[in-house]
């Protein structure tokens, strides 16, 4: 038997982050975001053993973000997030820990004291909640949400966070008499609903959750993400039309009476930013990496190249501020399809679009591109990296 054991639960998609991955294996100042909150556990002295519960899909960036660390072995999460946290408290079954904490995966800081707040609460309560007062005004509206219906005393209201604090036996049975009703929101709410009386610590004003990109970058100002160093890579890129029917550019594929020559999809754009992204963080160029005469990328979709070099940016620490390409040609029209480009790049290296820059120009009928015999893409990218990556 052990005291105290934590679970991270860490199952989610993070969709409304945006981006391929997860914001959970998001890096924040160089470290995983999961990580970040897992090691405030591994560090604290009243916790016994830790376990992430994650996505099976998600298995290679667990093993990237949690290499060495002192955990116990990940367990696979269910479709939602109440079945995640029920499959993550039965498999400390064998452990049969006196006491279990529950975390969010995507808050990265919570601090010593709010989880000693939450254990000390144990002693009290079979449940334990850390929340925070209400201190905005919390209207209510009309069905239309378009007008006032009425005020709200804020003065019993709280917001929610975790970790949240549980006598194991006590939130296993709970859970067990929940997976067949209603949805619950939290595990709070499991306990509550099985008459559990829920005690109430105080949260914490930095144990911020991330959910959107705004999210992140106050949490990485909350890090001194400031001290930073911004770094400027260019790329540039030339295809020539070859016979075909349509080209990639972008990541997205354009009906045009020609297509583009190229050892890979001959993506001008894609390589061109791919470029600009080795370039600040000082890596060769995208042919070092993807040599042309490696038959494995005859024929590859370019956004393998990009996808490569944001991982290499982000192995060191390092996170994309925007990109900004500019496409040259006479043909063909590039912005009926300006959106579609910049939601493809923006999902290839996990950003929003807002970081995402399109543009297009000619050269006026003047050279290759003038004469219409190729397209050419030049491309910018700013990187964030910690000094001396």
């Amino acid at each position: 038997m052990v005291g105290c054991a934590a679970l991270i639960l860490a199952g989610g998609s993070g969709s409304r982050f945006g981006g391929e991955i997860p914001k959970q294996y998001q890096a924040l100042c160089g470290i995983a975001v999961l990580r970040r909150a897992a090691d405030a556990f591994i560090a604290h002295d009243a916790v016994d053993h830790v376990r992430i519960v994650l996505r099976a899909e998600d298995r290679d960036l667990y093993e990237a973000a949690f290499a060495g660390a002192d955990v116990l072995p990940p367990v696979n999460g269910g479709a939602s997030r109440q079945d995640s946290a029920r499959l993550g408290l039965e498999s400390l079954c064998e452990l049969s820990p006196d006491l279990v904490l529950v975390h969010d995966g995507a808050r990265p800081f919570p601090n010593s004291d709010l989880i000693s707040r939450v254990v000390d609460g144990l002693a009290t309560y079979p449940a334990v909640l850390p929340a925070l007062p209400v201190t905005d005004t919390i209207k209510t509206v009309t069905s239309e949400g378009e007008t006032v219906a009425g005020t709200m005393d804020r003065s019993a209201l709280r917001r929610a966070q975790t970790p949240q604090g549980f006598r194991y036996a006590d939130i296993v049975a709970a859970h067990k008499a929940a997976s067949t009703g209603p949805e619950q929101t939290d595990d709070a709410m499991v306990a509550e609903k099985a008459g559990l009386p829920v005690g109430i610590v105080m949260g914490s004003e930095s144990n911020l959750k991330i959910t959107t990109q705004d999210d992140m970058q106050t949490a990485e100002r909350a890090l001194g993400a400031a001290s930073l160093i911004t770094r400027i890579g260019t790329g540039f890129d030339v295809h020539k039309f070859c016979p075909g029917d349509h080209v990639i550019l972008g990541g997205v594929r354009i009906d045009h009476d020609h297509g583009l020559e190229g050892h890979s999809d001959a993506d001008a754009a894609l390589h061109a930013i791919t470029d600009a992204v080795l370039g600040a963080i000082g890596d060769g160029d995208i042919g070092s990496h993807f040599p042309p005469s490696d038959e494995q990328w005859r024929g590859a979709d370019s956004a393998a190249f990009l996808r490569h070099a944001a991982g290499l940016a982000e192995a060191r620490g390092g996170t994309i501020d925007n990109v900004d390409v500019t496409i040259i040609c006479e043909r063909p029209k590039i912005g009926p399809h300006r959106d579609a480009i910049r939601k493809r790049i923006a999902e290839i290296i996990g950003v929003s679009i807002g970081s995402v820059s399109v543009k297009a120009t000619t050269t006026e009928t003047l050279g290759f591109t003038g004469r219409r015999e190729g397209i050419a893409a030049q491309a910018v990218a700013a990187v964030r990296l910690p000094p001396g990556a």
